[in-house]
């Protein structure tokens, strides 16, 4: 059976998470080579007052997902597959040999910037929980205008689902849904209204960011949340993790396809456990778990469990 790591998207975010990482050779290694690509300490992208920026977000989960895998990587728990929830996708890229640490540094960097840029204030994320997909759209049908955009965001699981607007769109819609009769709805950290077309502006931008990168042919298997579906064309790869700002994240379909390609073990690396818990639903004969308040004695134990080597 297969391992497979996942990487959070922004929302996972907390103050201090960089500091929580492993005090190994490995992520002070990563940790020192995204200070010299940013020329700034990355240990002071985490305080709370930072992390209120889309950019310096956007670059600790990235450095966070790299350095924990590359931690883990170094006492010989590596993924088989790897998978990605928005700029979680580059990490992913990183760690499957796709797309060079220095470059995805420099691209995470660019991209925060261009979301930010784009909707500085009034728009945002939340989530809707207990409602299908099927009963939601109806909902933003009656809220969705020129004035009051609203649209369906990320397919966390299959009711669970995270729409992406305005500011009075979303508390519209998310009134609606609790008369509807969810059981949660709640307004997500996230400060800019991705996966949805208000950004597809900006992802010609970031198409451009791209020119000169260059992305190879993964070492294991990529599974990009955008098409649901694994990628292995580098080309295909570039235009995934380019758009990615303006695409729905199929999250509940990409796991279950790493379920179908074999995976029994999910392995989240940090900030957080938002994915494990959206994973777990589709691991029913499988584990999954995150790093983040996990010893990493117990995360090997657990890879190697999964290989048969303990």
């Amino acid at each position: 059976m297969s391992v497979l790591f996942t990487f959070p998207g922004q929302g996972a975010q907390y103050p201090g998470m960089l500091h929580a990482l492993p005090d190994d050779a490995a992520v002070a290694a990563t940790l020192g080579e995204a200070g010299g690509v940013l020329d700034c300490d990355p240990l002071l992208l985490d305080t709370a007052e930072a992390l209120a920026a889309t950019r310096a977000v956007q670059l600790c989960l990235l450095i966070a997902g790299v350095a924990m895998a590359r931690s883990l990587g170094a006492r010989g728990a590596a993924p088989d597959m790897v998978a990605g929830f928005s700029i979680g996708e580059y990490a992913a890229a990183v760690v499957a040999g796709a797309l060079d640490y220095a470059d995805a540094l420099r691209l995470a960097a660019r991209r925060g910037q261009l979301m930010q840029q784009a909707y500085p204030a009034g728009y945002g994320m939340a989530a809707i929980s207990g409602l299908d997909l099927a009963q939601l759209e109806p909902l933003l049908a009656q809220v969705h205008g020129a004035a009051t955009p609203v649209y369906i965001a990320n397919l966390n699981a299959p009711r669970q689902i995270a729409i992406a607007g305005s500011e009075p769109a979303l508390h519209a819609v998310m009134a609606l849904a609790l008369a509807q009769g969810a059981g949660k709805a709640q307004r997500l950290a996230i400060s800019v209204p991705s996966h949805c077309p208000l950004l597809e502006g900006a992802v010609i931008d970031m198409a451009a960011a791209f020119d000169g990168v260059a992305i190879r042919r993964p070492a294991l298997v990529y599974l990009s949340s955008s098409a649901a579906r694994a990628l292995f064309d580098p080309a295909r790869i570039r235009d995934s993790l380019a758009a990615n700002m303006a695409q729905r994240v199929q999250w509940t379909s990409t796991v279950r396809l790493a379920w179908e390609r074999g995976a029994r073990l999910a392995l989240e690396m940090p900030p957080g456990s938002v994915l494990t818990r959206l994973t777990a639903h589709d691991f029913t004969d499988g584990v999954a778990v995150c790093s983040d308040g996990n010893r990493g004695d117990s995360l090997l134990a657990l890879v190697g469990r999964e290989r048969g080597g303990v």
